[in-house]
């Protein structure tokens, strides 16, 4: 019997992989970007393609803001130039360092610490003003904890941010999907590792170097509120080179505050 997988040691080799071979997420913003951040000239990504209304974030100058599982050298940058109190955490080290280098190079005070999204143990109880948590939360078989935490670490009044896939667009197979079809196949929720033949899981793998886990909308959603926040806001996007986003939105923003 094979040994069973260690998900997060996997998904953190994994986008170290995705960093060599320069995935879209992992490409550092340009020293023209941090200008105009700088100048009050600036977004950021939960989803994609569409900006995070700028009304979400209330104050951003000095705020201090969590970028949780927000590696890549691209939203902790502009958030910092924008004149937040930026912590970056994020389980890849590949990751990280390109936030170090784009810190280094534009003179920003970036807090980076390596760690998992769903362990924030290391920070005390109301650390922060916002959590800013785009999508990644598919890398993690389980999301309720990371809720659980990012309440914890909030000061009374704080948001959440948080982008996340929509459940539904896991009923299709990914790899009939990476050849432009789609093929309804699987029941939610969806894991990688479980619903995947083993000559499929290694096709993943090889491919995308890491393996990824639906959420119910219960446990997206309904998990924050069990957490304890209040939604106020939602709204819904399409990453247009997924042939899944012809029938559907494939990802969800959400704003939530912390009573």
């Amino acid at each position: 019997m094979s040994e069973p997988l260690d998900i997060h040691r996997l998904n953190t080799e994994g986008w170290d992989a995705r960093v060599k071979e320069g995935d879209a997420w992992t490409l550092p913003v340009t020293t023209e970007q941090i200008a105009r951040a700088r100048e009050g000239d600036w977004s950021v990504l939960l989803t994609s393609p569409t900006p995070v209304p700028r009304e979400w974030f209330g104050e951003v100058e000095g705020a201090r803001i969590l970028a949780l599982a927000s590696g890549g050298g691209q939203q902790a940058p502009i958030l910092a130039a924008a004149g937040a109190r930026v912590t970056l955490l994020d389980a890849s080290p590949g990751q990280l360092a390109t936030d170090r280098r784009v810190a280094e190079r534009e003179g920003l005070d970036i807090r980076i610490e390596q760690g998992l999204m769903h362990d924030l143990s290391r920070f005390e109880d109301g650390s922060f003003d916002l959590v800013f948590h785009p999508v990644s939360n598919c890398y993690a078989p389980e999301v309720r904890p990371v809720w659980r935490e990012a309440f914890r670490v909030l000061r009374p009044g704080g948001a959440l941010l948080a982008g996340f896939m929509n459940p539904a667009a896991y009923v299709f197979d990914p790899i009939a999907e990476e050849r432009g079809e789609l093929v309804p196949r699987f029941s939610l929720p969806y894991s990688d590792t479980r619903d995947l033949t083993p000559e499929e899981l290694a096709q993943v793998r090889e491919e995308f170097h890491t393996v990824e886990f639906s959420h119910t909308l219960g446990d997206q959603i309904g998990g924050q509120l069990e957490a304890g926040f209040h939604l106020v806001g939602l709204y819904e996007d399409h990453e247009p080179r997924r042939p899944v986003t012809r029938l559907m939105p494939d990802m969800i923003a959400t704003r939530a505050l912390k009573p």
